[in-house]
């Protein structure tokens, strides 16, 4: 199974801390050697970086980590491949346009037979039931709302959508338009919310930050991982079938899930 990141924070922010860790899971702590990726969020714009080599050895892994972009939203993921070839085209994340924004997803876990109808004005370039889920969830959003609804509107379309793919097999996700991000659990999910006052933290490696050298005291920062990133921390783990509603590294909305836990997946 592949492997979620995701920073949603109300400053630009750095994530190469909590990226370095996560990238050695892709080659050195563990197996998700078939491809990495990662989106950063500016403006209007974003940056996607994509290998489909391991992204603890990609030279273009190394680039984002020298690179040190900040962003109010990212999304990561390091995979290992259940669907599709190991190739760039089915590497996450995916992105496509909604409404004049550029929408960010990338998924963990397995959906069987979920596929956009041949006339959907959205249609995957690989063939991975990833981009086809996510392509899906565009595609009826697009048809339910003609423009941009509200944010509790886009959430709550996206709750009913993703459930119904989600009956298909294990969908945990991250999603972001640059403005907020969404995430859900299947199987299993983290969050962290780091804000004032900071400290130390501890990654999983036994490289330690102390963030209170790189924050002012009104910024507000959440970490979205499949395994929490850092030792010493409270990292809440999602319920199963749950999803949270981030903006400016605030927690906006929760549906807690009602499923119990299923490690069979993970």
């Amino acid at each position: 199974m592949c492997q979620l990141l995701g920073m949603n924070c109300n400053t630009p922010t750095d994530i190469t801390f909590s990226f370095e860790g996560f990238r050695r899971r892709a080659g050195v702590t563990d197996q998700h050697t078939d491809g990495f990726g990662i989106a950063f969020f500016e403006g209007k714009g974003v940056r996607i970086f994509r290998d489909n080599r391991p992204g603890a050895s990609s030279p273009m892994a190394d680039l984002v980590s020298q690179y040190k972009i900040k962003s109010f939203n990212v999304i990561s993921h390091i995979r290992k491949a259940t669907r599709g070839d190991v190739n760039l085209e089915n590497t996450h994340p995916f992105i496509r346009e909604l409404w004049g924004e550029n929408w960010v997803f990338a998924h963990n876990g397995t959906v069987e037979g979920v596929r956009p109808c041949p006339d959907c004005h959205y249609q995957p370039i690989g063939t991975t039931d990833s981009e086809a889920a996510f392509c899906c969830i565009v595609s009826r959003l697009r048809e339910r709302f003609d423009k941009k609804p509200s944010e509790k509107e886009i959430f709550d379309a996206v709750v009913e959508i993703t459930s119904d793919i989600a009956t298909h097999g294990v969908f945990n996700f991250i999603m972001s338009n640059g403005h907020w991000m969404i995430a859900r659990c299947s199987t299993r999910l983290y969050y962290v919310t780091r804000k004032a006052p900071f400290s130390k933290a501890l990654r999983d490696d036994d490289v330690e930050i102390d963030f209170s050298k790189y924050t002012t005291e009104n910024d507000k920062v959440t970490i979205i991982a499949t395994q929490p990133l850092t030792k010493n921390e409270n990292w809440i783990k999602m319920k199963n079938g749950g999803y949270v509603f981030f903006k400016n590294g605030e927690l906006v909305e929760e549906i807690e899930g009602t499923l119990p836990d299923n490690q069979s997946h993970v």
